[in-house]
């Protein structure tokens, strides 16, 4: 496992621009698949609801978003993490669609940012304080790795959904 990336596994070798460019429309999709009465079923205790992953994912490409900013206005600076859980508190009762677009509205911003930043500061350097030196290029295979990751989540809960 990279622990720069945990998620790098996810890629498979997959361009991740690719990757965030397709998510948006995916999840449209999975969330069709899943039906807007079962995305607010948790899956299993504790686990999170369909609804709360898109919650989530809304809320990681706001965080995102800030890092790559924040690599590409600093010189090295140190980006700052955050309690995803403490973050979850507040998902209940917001509906997947509205999560959605608010996802993509995001993701959409910081895709025209990818396009006019790389690949000239693919190499911007910044550091997490969990899992050190990386460069503006491991937040986007970051991101990327994120993204595969709950659409598999999203996808098995699509599957239980028919």
């Amino acid at each position: 496992m990279n622990d720069l990336n945990p998620y790098a596994k996810f890629l498979d070798g997959r361009p991740p621009q690719e990757i965030l460019v397709a998510t948006p429309s995916v999840l449209t999709g999975l969330i069709e698949s899943i039906g807007s009465a079962k995305s607010t079923t948790a899956p299993a205790p504790g686990k999170w609801s369909a609804a709360e992953i898109i919650c989530h994912l809304a809320d990681c490409e706001l965080v995102f978003g800030f890092r790559l900013r924040q690599t590409l206005a600093e010189d090295s600076p140190t980006i700052q993490p955050f309690d995803q859980d403490k973050w979850a508190t507040v998902y209940r009762g917001i509906e997947a669609g509205h999560a959605l677009e608010v996802f993509s509205a995001l993701r959409g911003w910081n895709l025209r940012l990818l396009e006019t930043a790389l690949p000239a500061a693919a190499g911007r350097p910044t550091t997490h304080p969990e899992r050190g030196a990386m460069t503006f290029m491991t937040i986007v295979e970051t991101m990327a790795g994120h993204d595969l990751n709950h659409l598999a989540q999203l996808n098995r809960l699509a599957a239980q959904a028919v």
